[in-house]
């Protein structure tokens, strides 16, 4: 039967495609990008890098205070603790306290690792100084430079005037540390007071030491011109901070000389001209300090950049009507586009995924291979249907061949007459192990229904056990329990036994105090689980992946032990559900159920 093209789009051929594909690819990717890249690239040019100069300050300054945030908490957890507004008085252990208090060896060598810790997790960015004013010794932790012993700030105005204040913490503009030895010791200082938490006595006073090159280490990606452009100043408008460190505590018109006013304009970026040159100025205020970052750029650079952009746009064109010429390379792969989808159509199919395949858009040759394909998925999926409904008989069918193997209806009359007998000669274990057989025998004859409650297997298995019992000479103890809203739903029969008779012969069969329980309980909203526990011997690694390969089917199939009740389950209730097992040698085993729960409605 020939195909039929009318039935779906008009039909375009490959070449029509090819032709009028090499038109658009020309005309209008030259057109477009030729007028608007003249156009607007002197303006997207300024727009990025003040935008990306503005960006940069920012980021520095969220970051520069985080870090100056980090360092109060510092000061604030090794001092007081971190609970020390929710039960201050309960505590009892506090390294810094403790050694304000006695300035012993113990005491310092704790408050001194407590600290380290600190200064470890800052990158040793920090040094902390702890000031005794409880008449006892100072304690300096300062992991990169020398300390200077013969330096106490008790002189120092800062020093003096943070005592006399109110104040708790405080953070001081940038200083020379003297605390330690060294050249161009700049640092951000944050003071802590260290008050007593029992009785609220001043204890002393902790210094955390910044070292001011913190900033360039939060400041790694700034490119090194822009480092020099980076500036902060505090409210008097004298550097903090600059990559040139002797430019700190200029005034920083020294370093920009703008003329008078225009840093007090108000905006946070603009043009400015200084020294018969033209800058991009951006201002950016800290948000918990009185400073602010100051970062320039020349626009003279910008034309450096547009002329760049310029030569790369002609290059592109050029670029681009050679691009006409090997443009079929393009061709090759729209064609084979919606070929690979139809490949990626065949591996669905493959795996067994008939339904919903994604469309393949095509309106050529390929668009009709696709729609056979489809007919054919179609057909395939009818066949693989019939095998699946026609393999679920042949299973059923194996379930009951299986549940038909013991036949004990003709051993009732034999076991009751040995019942008899036993009573009469006053043999209590034979008549009880006998009535606990019968009572199995009764219960595996019934062949009206594969799923029988949890209650009715339990009752099984304590028959069972009575008999194990006599036969081990009552060394095995045995324990069941059952959620009791779980009692009544169904699981194949003899799924339970199994796992018990394993753990029986292979597990505790040659201990004095062998010990098997049985629990059956919730496992989540929609599932339960039925966990088969002893103390035995364990299985050795080899056993246990043999046991675990033939569970996942890679290895053997069959019986009618666990990989029987394994395989049944799965085929009643689908593939995530089954037997599972952990065991090491010496350490027993645990061998666990697990079915979904339903209802009564969804069972029948």
């Amino acid at each position: 039967m020939k195909y039929n093209l009318a039935q779906t789009r008009r039909f375009v051929s490959v070449k029509n495609k090819m032709m009028f594909f090499f038109l658009l690819a020309i005309l209008i990717p030259v057109i477009i990008m030729s007028v608007n890249s003249y156009i607007s690239s002197q303006q997207m040019l300024e727009r990025k890098y003040t935008d990306l100069l503005a960006d940069i300050t920012r980021q520095s300054n969220i970051r520069i205070e985080e870090f100056l945030e980090d360092t109060k908490q510092i000061s604030l957890i090794s001092s007081y603790g971190i609970n020390s507004y929710i039960s201050a008085v309960s505590q009892e252990n506090y390294p810094v306290q403790n050694y304000l208090h006695d300035s012993s060896v113990p005491n310092e060598l704790q408050a001194t690792q407590l600290l380290m810790n600190y200064i470890t997790m800052k990158d040793r960015a920090i040094s902390i100084y702890v000031y005794n004013l409880n008449k006892g010794s100072d304690l300096y932790i300062a992991p990169n430079k020398p300390i200077d012993y013969t330096y106490h700030p008790r002189n120092e105005a800062w020093f003096n005037d943070f005592l006399r204040s109110d104040d708790i913490t405080r953070d001081l503009p940038t200083r020379l540390d003297m605390q330690t030895k060294g050249d161009d010791n700049w640092a951000i200082y944050n003071l802590r007071k260290i008050f007593d938490m029992e009785n609220g006595k001043l204890l002393g006073v902790m210094a955390v030491s910044v070292d001011i090159d913190f900033i360039n280490r939060l400041n790694k990606r700034m490119q090194a011109g822009n480092r020099s452009a980076f500036t902060v100043a505090d409210d008097n408008g004298r550097i903090i901070f600059n990559n040139n460190y002797s430019l700190i505590g200029q005034p920083f018109g020294s370093l920009f000389p703008v003329r008078e006013g225009v840093l007090t304009a108000g905006l946070d970026r603009q043009i400015v001209r200084v020294s018969g040159k033209d800058y991009i100025l951006i201002q950016a205020p800290f948000e918990e300090h009185d400073w602010k970052t100051y970062m320039y750029m020349p626009v003279e650079e910008l034309a450096v950049e547009s002329d760049i952009l310029k030569r790369n746009l002609w290059t592109i064109i050029v670029v681009l009507l050679l691009f006409a010429l090997v443009s079929s390379v393009y061709m090759s792969n729209l064609i084979t586009r919606p070929i690979k989808q139809l490949i990626r159509n065949m591996t669905l199919v493959e795996q067994g995924k008939f339904d919903n395949l994604p469309v393949v858009r095509s309106n050529d040759e390929i668009g009709v291979m696709a729609s056979r394909f489809e007919q054919m998925s179609a057909e395939l999926k009818q066949l693989v249907e019939r095998i699946y409904v026609e393999q679920e008989q042949k299973v059923e069918a194996e379930i009951r061949a299986l549940q038909a193997q013991i036949s004990p209806h003709f051993l009732y009359n034999t076991l009751n007459s040995v019942k008899w007998i036993a009573t009469m000669q006053h043999s209590d274990k034979i008549v009880e192990m006998t009535e606990a057989l019968i009572a199995m025998l009764r219960y595996t004859a019934k062949t009206d229904n594969r799923l029988v409650p949890i209650r009715e297997e339990l009752e099984h298995i304590d028959h069972y056990i009575v008999i194990q019992k006599v036969r081990y000479f009552n060394r095995i103890e045995f324990h069941s329990e059952i959620e009791p809203a779980l009692a009544e739903q169904e699981i194949p029969k003899l799924s339970i036994q199994p796992l018990v008779e394993n753990a029986i012969f292979h597990g505790i069969a040659d201990q004095e105090d062998g010990l098997l329980s049985i629990e059956v309980r919730y496992a989540g909203n929609s599932e339960l689980a039925i966990t088969v526990k002893d103390n035995g011997a364990g299985m050795s690694g080899a056993a246990a992946d043999q046991l675990q390969s033939r569970l996942d089917g890679s290895e053997g199939s069959g019986g009618i032990g666990i990989i029987n009740v394994h395989q049944r389950i799965r085929r009643v209730y689908g593939e995530p559900y089954g037997v599972s097992f952990q065991s090491s040698p010496g350490q027993g085993a645990v061998f666990v159920i697990r079915i979904p729960i339903r209802s009564r409605k969804e069972a029948g």
